[in-house]
């Protein structure tokens, strides 16, 4: 069997957006690679506006680590395409208000690995993968359609929630001002 250049491509962009995903989801959950673990990034989801923040600390590490090896894997790949483009979303959502360009704090790089989970969901894992070695058993269409269906509604979910709790607490902190700068305080 000659080597496939696609299946190589799709083999190589699955390891390098999936082993980024894994290391990313590592440093929430477990604090490796200098990350905040459960606990400290719960306190930044609380700070962003997630909530519940552990539960949201939780969501997005499980997310990035598991659809980050899932795509290594090869392995329910439509299914791993979708956790990874939902979890982006979030992401996406929190840099937004930064403009497009990560340097400025910006959502370029979530965007980017939501897009190419997304892509890799819906262009399969190729050859060199354990869906091709289990017949697909977990790479079928309609694996697919449930789990970018499924995911959307989530992303949808939590990115309101999370516009709303963002609303509230500048509604709060305007308030406050108001009360301290009537009071003389400010």
């Amino acid at each position: 069997m000659a080597l496939n250049r696609i299946d190589l491509g799709l083999l190589a962009l699955r390891g390098a957006v999936g082993g980024v995903l894994v290391a990313h989801g590592a440093q929430k959950l477990f604090g490796w690679f200098g990350g905040g673990g459960l606990e400290g990034t719960a306190k930044a989801m609380e700070a962003m506006g997630f909530h519940p923040p552990r539960q949201s600390a939780l969501a997005a590490g499980l997310g990035e680590a598991g659809g980050g090896a899932l795509l290594v894997a090869g392995l329910a790949t439509p299914v791993a395409g979708a956790v990874v483009a939902g979890t982006m979303a979030g992401a996406v959502a929190v840099h937004a208000p930064s403009g497009f360009f990560a340097m400025s704090g910006g959502y370029e790089y979530p965007a980017f690995l939501g897009t190419a989970g997304l892509a890799l969901g819906l262009a399969g894992p190729g050859r060199y993968s354990l869906d091709h070695l289990t017949g697909h058993t977990f790479n079928r269409p309609w694996t697919g359609l449930l789990a970018f269906t499924a995911s959307a509604a989530s992303a949808y979910g939590v990115v309101a929630r999370r516009r709303h709790a963002v609303r509230l607490a500048e509604e709060r902190a305007a308030v406050e001002a108001q009360t301290q700068e009537g009071s003389g305080l400010s």
